[in-house]
């Protein structure tokens, strides 16, 4: 580990897979370099540390965009928003700082992960993601949504919440502490779970504008990364 201490959260059984959420202790997970070709050494000894496997990271677009992994480390730095595989041994890892991370396992040794901001979700990713994974054999899917901002912190515009909202249903409106509308992201993340057939959800329910052990864009201008990474 990074200097900070011990990881803030332990390593999550999901159904066939484990799932690791890192914080600010474990440190910046970001590429520190180009994010289609490279990662910076330093960071990657850093996610060595977390999982010690060749890790499929994505250049992350927020659209709807899934790759299929079929060997440890296939796909690195392909323009998508998620990943899914079949495979033993395989890591597939999305970077966040407020989007919500989600884990997906199923019994037959399928696992993927998303990357849900509100641009994603209501481009379908979260039901592109179990799709992909149904067609690799997966049923009976759990999820984990993993920290990331919540509607207390996350004053939102009317038109792209509406627009949410139109895809998602109304349960995905709230309001911030100070009374602003807001987006609840972690809603508009079981929404889409719902929409996908995915029944079983495991919510961290960690806030990263709230929370100093994360980083967070929106509440603090941070430009570093955690990371969420599901492989078995």
């Amino acid at each position: 580990m990074t200097p900070g201490g011990a990881a803030l959260l332990p390593p999550l059984s999901l159904s066939s897979a484990r799932v690791a959420f890192t914080g600010r202790a474990e440190g910046d997970m970001g590429h520190g370099g180009d994010p289609v070709t490279s990662v910076r050494p330093d960071v990657a000894a850093r996610r060595r540390a977390v999982v010690d496997l060749p890790w499929t990271w994505l250049h992350q677009v927020h659209g709807a965009g899934v790759v299929r992994v079929t060997r440890a480390g296939d796909g690195a730095g392909t323009k998508a928003d998620a990943a899914v595989t079949a495979g033993a041994g395989c890591a597939v890892a999305v970077l966040t700082a407020d989007c919500a991370p989600v884990a997906l396992a199923s019994r037959e040794g399928v696992i993927g992960v998303a990357h849900a901001g509100w641009r994603g979700v209501a481009a379908g990713v979260i039901e592109a993601t179990v799709a992909e994974m149904e067609a690799l054999g997966a049923t009976g899917i759990e999820a984990a949504v993993g920290p990331c901002i919540h509607a207390e912190c996350y004053q939102f515009g009317a038109p792209e919440l509406d627009e949410v909202a139109a895809r998602l249903g109304d349960a995905v409106r709230a309001t911030t502490a100070a009374g602003a509308p807001a987006l609840d992201l972690p809603a508009a993340v079981r929404a889409g779970l719902a929409r996908a057939g995915v029944e079983t959800v495991n919510d961290i329910d960690v806030c990263t504008a709230c929370s100093p052990d994360h980083f967070s864009w929106r509440a603090r201008r941070e430009t570093q990364r955690q990371a969420t990474v599901v492989w078995r």
